[in-house]
């Protein structure tokens, strides 16, 4: 019939009705929004297998670690440890909250268990006299400067911050990489876009030419047309890329996990024997500096013979196994570098099964023959001459520009990270197992901790995902003032691809 009713496919002789290219528009819009999500998700399971590979490494060598403690530590020091062991449970009760996100200063929380252990110690070790707390807070202060426990606890506080640092922001890393993909993917057709996708997907069987692919370059322009934005979340997503890779050198390299989690209850033993072998003459300074303590009138109990372990301690090593991690994290993060700008490329050769570049028989938006116009570039700024998709480069897609900021925040994360300094992340859940978005950050606290943070590039707030990787919250506008300085970063994003 004629086809003067046709508002999408060319006017010529058709095989359809105005309601047959209405369902043909509806359904090319579903399958290749479809399209997206499940190329999307091929991404995410991709990025969330390497997180969760990672996660159960580095919980495994945290837990061999505090099992070894538990297993050894009655044995070898008797009393000293079984008095003591909250301050063991509360150490690596806290290594695993900071691992998760929470809000916790790693120096201070090593700090405050050195201490805390000392006080314990000297007063089991001092059984015959009355040491009040007073007197403990006066041991603490001359203690500082006679190293009780040697070089471990300096030594220590260096090396774990490092591990820890590197091993939180490389977690959360494929997390945010994952969560930006699975929002991306789900960003909806304009409506020049549902036009230019049915008209190359279903014009055709119109024309009553059912069999014929549409043309390469064709399906490219159409393509690159409607993921102009995604296109420009390439430059970031390849420095997260970069930075993952560079901090999994950091793990198997200088910070290396294995190393230095696997061996904290070694160096917790060998500070322990630094205080016992020294406890006279750390006592006598610390008598010298806050004076004589009362004599206990409950009388002297034993300190357990202070036994001297020579029980063995053990790390049981999982090098390869770390290795074998990071090597195999850097492929996949090497075959992802490309994905956003690759992305028109596979859907037209994989999805759309369109014809080669050089074939004059396929589909051009008009009848069978060859496609003249040129491939247009990546990116949103490249669509203003796209004759295909009519693109307004001067309103780019918000939740698009969003996620280009959340890159940007965890590669600059990252990047702290590689170079040993601490990054604060929103203490999302302390539990690792938990699903769901990530909650929204409190005004109170999000100013205090971003007033400290050494980001040059971080939004108001920003709430890291639940370790199920189900989500991130995005950035949580409350004030007029933070409103629009994040409208004058978007303008500024904006007017980057116009100056281009």
């Amino acid at each position: 019939i004629l086809g003067e009713h046709l508002r999408i496919c060319p006017q010529g002789y058709t095989c359809c009705t105005s309601e047959m290219e209405e369902n043909f528009a509806n359904k090319s819009r579903s399958e290749f929004e479809a399209t997206m999500k499940e190329t999307g998700r091929t991404v995410q399971t991709m990025l969330t297998a390497q997180h969760r590979s990672f996660d159960n490494y580095f919980q495994d060598l945290l837990n061999k670690s505090e099992k070894a403690l538990y297993d050894a530590f009655p044995s070898i020091y008797g009393e000293l440890y079984t008095q003591n062991m909250k301050v063991f449970k509360d150490l690596y009760s806290e290594l695993r909250r900071y691992y998760r996100g929470s809000n916790i200063n790693l120096e201070e929380a090593l700090n405050e268990f050195w201490t805390r252990l000392l006080e314990r110690l000297f007063k089991l070790m001092n059984p015959q006299y009355h040491i009040t707390d007073e007197y403990l807070d006066c041991m603490v202060k001359h203690a500082e400067q006679h190293k009780p426990f040697g070089e471990v606890p300096r030594d220590l506080k260096v090396k774990a911050t490092r591990a820890f640092i590197a091993a939180r922001s490389y977690a959360q890393g494929f997390l945010v990489g994952s969560d930006v993909v699975k929002k991306v993917s789900q960003v909806s057709l304009s409506h020049e876009c549902t036009r230019a996708i049915m008209k190359l997907m279903y014009c055709p069987h119109c024309r009553g030419m059912s069999n014929v692919k549409p043309c390469n370059n064709y399906c490219l322009n159409v393509v690159k047309g409607c993921l102009a934005n995604q296109a420009d979340l390439n430059t970031e997503w390849k420095y997260l890329m970069d930075s993952l890779a560079l901090v999994a050198d950091r793990i198997d390299g200088p910070y290396n996990l294995d190393t230095v989690i696997g061996t904290i209850h070694m160096r917790i033993a060998e500070a322990i024997s630094n205080l016992q072998e020294n406890k006279d003459s750390i006592t006598a300074k610390v008598f010298q500096g806050c004076g004589n303590p009362k004599i206990s009138t409950k009388g002297s109990s034993s300190e357990d013979k202070r036994r001297r372990g020579k029980v063995p301690l053990e790390a049981k090593s999982s090098a390869q196994a770390l290795e074998m991690l990071v090597l195999y994290a850097k492929g996949n993060l090497t075959a992802l570098m490309t994905y956003w700008v690759a992305l028109p490329g596979n859907l037209c050769s994989k999805k759309v099964m369109a014809s080669s570049a050089a074939d004059d028989k396929c589909w051009n938006g008009m009848t069978k023959g060859s496609y003249l116009p040129e491939v247009m570039g990546d990116g949103l700024a490249n669509q203003i001459n796209n004759p295909e998709v009519e693109v307004d480069i001067t309103k780019p897609d918000m939740t698009i520009r969003q996620q280009i900021m959340q890159l940007k925040i965890m590669t600059n994360r990252l990047g702290n990270a590689n170079i040993g300094n601490d990054v604060d992340f929103q203490d999302a859940s302390d539990d690792m197992s938990g699903s769901g978005s990530g909650d929204s950050c409190p005004d109170d606290v999000c100013g205090k901790r971003l007033s400290k943070s050494p980001s040059t590039r971080q939004p108001e707030t920003h709430a890291i995902p639940k370790q199920s990787g189900h989500g991130i919250s995005g950035a949580s506008i409350t004030s007029s003032p933070s409103a629009f300085l994040l409208l004058l970063s978007v303008a500024f994003i904006a007017a980057q691809h116009l100056w281009r």
